[in-house]
């Protein structure tokens, strides 16, 4: 099999023998399995790589599994960019409990995804004065921020001061200007590699049929990221 992304995650769905169900939902791929007989079995690991992230970055832990429920439960979470991530993280968030809002580039994009998951959709240029209570949850799946436009960022860091966690599913680089600044205001901050190394645990299981080495996993990112 191999792995599918950016521009092509939604698009390589008409390719697929057959879908995991929630990558049907989200209607964007990042995994593909060729089975023996030659058919297609596509998944979504990116929804399952940054929601488990960004669960353990509010539970101050790395890796904790506690018997409660999601710490995303009832939280208000922006997610900005309204593509293949954005739609991933839009769904993993609202099935963990979470109260979901859409920014995007268009309007109408955003309104569309945020519809499918019972949100609110804005643009993007909205969301600096959208503050409607403290402690929210921010995912950037934009790629504003990203190499080699490194100075730019989708959202002021005034605005910041509202959120109590912060994601960029941006890698290169990966201590974006987005998450240098929300640190200075006291945010969680979660990384994008996080996000690709988990979904990378997703992706070996789904090819071999095994848990991921970890720690190994870990340690190549380390030297290479």
């Amino acid at each position: 099999g191999f792995s599918c992304t950016i521009p092509h995650k939604e698009v390589a769905l008409k390719c697929m023998d057959e879908i995991d169900p929630i990558a049907k939902k989200i209607a964007a791929i990042n995994n593909i399995v060729r089975r023996p007989d030659g058919t297609l079995t596509a998944y979504n690991t990116d929804y399952i790589g940054a929601i488990s992230a960004i669960e353990d970055g509010l539970r101050g832990s790395n890796g904790a599994n506690p018997a409660g429920g999601s710490p995303l439960a009832g939280k208000l979470f922006v997610v900005l960019g309204a593509g293949g991530a954005g739609k991933s993280l839009a769904y993993g968030a609202k099935q963990k409990g979470a109260r979901i809002v859409v920014a995007n580039r268009t309007f109408e994009r955003a309104k569309e995804l945020a519809d499918k998951v019972g949100g609110q959709a804005m643009t993007l240029n909205e969301v600096n004065d959208f503050h409607p209570e403290e402690g929210m949850v921010l995912a950037n799946t934009t790629s504003v921020g990203m190499k080699p436009n490194i100075d730019a960022t989708p959202i002021s860091k005034e605005a910041l001061k509202h959120y109590t966690l912060v994601f960029d599913a941006i890698y290169t680089p990966k201590d974006t200007r987005l998450l240098r600044e929300a640190k200075e205001c006291g945010a969680i901050i979660v990384y994008g590699t996080e996000m690709l190394i988990r979904q990378g645990f997703e992706q070996y299981k789904n090819f071999t049929g095994l848990q991921a080495p970890e720690e190994l996993f870990r340690e190549l990112m380390s030297r290479h990221a």
